[in-house]
Parts: structure tokens; sequence; C-alpha cells
């Protein structure tokens, strides 16, 4: 006699026979699933991050031994002249401006820089979700917000908000793959430039740089470095996953940490669910015996233990992955430092890859009762008391 289909709700009945014990085991594995699946998404977020491709074409430029956007402050004069250099395909001069430079969860980052360029060269890799391009171009105090800072905040097209000193009109929302676009709000460079009362006008905080050829891309970046070697304000060129992973430098080093954490919640898992498995086998020893008098093979009843370890790990993945999936989806966080953006990845992955590992842990939970119950004796298991 194989497993069917038809014994699932048998399964399901005996699972839920003692109702304390399995809801008590559900709700510590979806507890334990919710901050493994809070782990992973971190862990993607910092991986896309900080990922190289043999495709990267983009440079940041930054001034010399500044690390937060407070501090990093270059002539815009400088454009032409990076600009000049050989490789060099386009040049975007931006200004930053932060409401928090430390690390944290919600840090609002807007990023001020020409129309010409940002339709040049943003906005092609952006996808407007609501607004318009258009109205932003013709409001000097528009802004274009990335879809998680706009659902963080709970802003809309046509609101107006404060923050890090600047008070900008909502002009649209947008959605992009790429981590640092997704909290950010890009606004007119000289709008930036003094509207938070700075008057840093004629300056910026770094470039960004496209280059024609990737395989070219250290050649260029140390040809910029030694063109303003010499001027009061020297520059300090890398990639742009190179230049998140070493501003975001200690905040990867939690994300990895945190590997640790993820291990101890699969353990906390297996361990909740075997003890569960174990005690309910104990629990049914003389109904066992009768299911296999009844004709239930010895193979057939370690199947139904083990779909019954099954069910329980599901449904209690199930909970704590789709509740890790919500509160990250509308919380919108992203780890922020110094203006850079670790996102906190929220994609169909984290949902599959943890009703996967629930899977996978209930089935090996199941493994050794349903071998230990197969293997007794039905007279033993009807003499038991």
């Amino acid at each position: 006699m194989m497993f069917r289909s038809r014994f699932i709700p048998f399964v399901i009945r005996q699972a839920t026979r003692s109702r304390t014990r399995s809801a008590l085991t559900a709700s510590g594995v979806a507890a334990a699933m919710f901050l493994f699946s809070a782990v992973q998404a971190m862990q993607a977020g910092a991986e896309r991050a900080t990922k190289t491709s043999a495709g990267d074409t983009k440079l940041v430029v930054y001034r010399k031994d500044r690390y937060c956007p407070f501090t990093s402050r270059m002539p815009q004069s400088y454009a032409p002249r990076i600009a000049a250099i050989e490789g060099v395909g386009s040049v975007v001069p931006v200004r930053i401006a932060v409401s928090n430079c430390r690390t944290s969860l919600d840090v609002v980052t807007f990023r001020g820089v020409p129309a010409d360029a940002f339709v040049r060269d943003i906005a092609p890799e952006l996808e407007i979700t609501s607004g318009s391009l258009e109205e932003w171009q013709r409001r000097s105090d528009a802004a274009l917000l990335g879809e998680t800072l706009a659902r963080r905040r709970g802003l809309s097209v046509g609101d107006r908000f404060d923050a890090a000193g600047v008070t900008v009109y909502v002009a649209g929302c947008f959605r992009s793959s790429e981590p640092q676009h997704q909290s950010v709000g890009y606004v007119h460079l000289d709008f930036l430039q003094y509207a938070s009362g700075s008057r840093s006008g004629g300056y910026v905080t770094q470039f960004d740089v496209r280059v024609a050829d990737p395989q070219q891309l250290e050649r260029v970046a140390e040809a910029i470095d030694a063109e303003f070697a010499a001027d009061p304000e020297p520059t300090h060129t890398r990639s742009e996953q190179a230049f998140v992973e070493q501003a975001a430098a200690d905040v990867l080093e939690i994300v990895s940490f945190t590997r640790w954490l993820g291990w101890g919640c699969l353990l906390a898992v297996l361990a909740l669910i075997g003890n569960a498995i174990v005690l309910a086998v104990q629990d049914r020893v003389r109904q066992n015996a009768v299911l296999q008098t009844l004709g239930f093979t010895e193979r057939l009843v370690a199947q139904l233990i083990v779909a019954e370890g099954l069910f329980l790990s599901l449904v209690g993945g199930a909970v704590g992955t789709l509740a890790a999936w919500s509160i990250l989806w509308w919380g919108g966080w992203n780890l922020s430092v110094e203006g850079l953006s670790v996102p906190i990845l929220t994609d169909a992955g984290v949902i599959v890859r943890g009703l996967m590992i629930s899977a996978i842990l209930g089935v090996a939970a199941g493994l050794f009762p349903a071998w230990q119950a197969s293997r007794q004796s039905i007279v033993a298991c009807l003499r038991s008391t």
C-alpha cells in the first residue's frame, strides 16, 4: 500500500490530534522561519548591492579621504575635465543630502542631478509608476521618489514633505532593479545646492561616471585620480560596488554574521518538529499497531509519520515566511549608511526558499521517528501501556 493523496486528511487529523502541542510546535517553527527569512533577505540585499560583474561600467568619483556626503565637496567644474579623459562615456555631477549619515533603517537620501543628465543617463534605468517625468522637469522643487521610499513614508504624487532640511513636491514615483535607486529621491541639482541653506552652489558631492569599455574601468579610475592629484580637492575613484562595499563595511560585516543566526534558526526548527513527532509517535504506539493489523505496511506507517512532520513544518514555515515578507515589504526598510543603501530584498524568492527549507526540515525531522515506529513489532506495540 503506497501513500496517496487520500491519506492527507488522515495525516492532518493525526497532526492536530494534540492541538496545544501542534499549535506550540507550529508557532515555534513560524518564529524561527521568520528570523531565518529576514536574515536571508538582508544577505540577498547585501550580495546584490556589492556584486560585481564583467559588464560593470559605472565609477563613483568621491573626495579623497572623505566618507560621509556632508564632508565630500568638489567643484562642479571637474565634470568637463573628467569627460575629457580617454575612455569616459558620460559624467553626471551629483549633490547628495541625507537625513542621517549614520547607519539606520529609515534614511531619506536626496540626489540632485542636472535635468539634462538625468533624462539622458538615469531616467532610462527607471520605470515611472506614477506621476510623470515631464512634471519633474517642469517644477524646480520636484522630486522623483523610489517606490520603497515612497511606500515607507506613505507618500504619493502631489504630496509635499520635508527631510534633511529640504522641502520637495512629489512629482512621481519609480521602480528600479538598481539597489541605489530604490530609496532615494531625485531632485534638480541647482535646487538642492541652495535648498538646504548650505549655499553650496558650484559644488557637488560626487561624480557618477560611465566608461565606454568595461575592461578599462580600473585604468579610467586611475586616470581620473591622477588628473586631480595636485588640486586642492583630490579625488578617490572606485566602481560603484566597491564604493558601497567600503562605505558600508561595518553593516556588511554584521549582515555576514547573521548567517550564524540563520543556521541557529534552522536547527531550532529541526529540534522542534523532531520533538513533536517523537512525542506524537509515543502517544500512538497502539494505534500504529492497529493500523498495521488493518493492512498498513511498515513503509506506509513510516510515510504517514514523515508526512505529519512535513505538515507541521509547512504550516509553521508558511506563517513565518509570509509574515517576514509582509512586514519587510510594507516597512520598505533599507540598511542605509553614508547615503548608500543595502536593500533588504523582499521578492518571491524569500517565500519560495522559506517553504522549500521548511519542507526539507519537516521531512528530515520525521525520518528517525518514522524508522523507529516502523521497526516495532505489532505484538510489542499492543502490549505497551
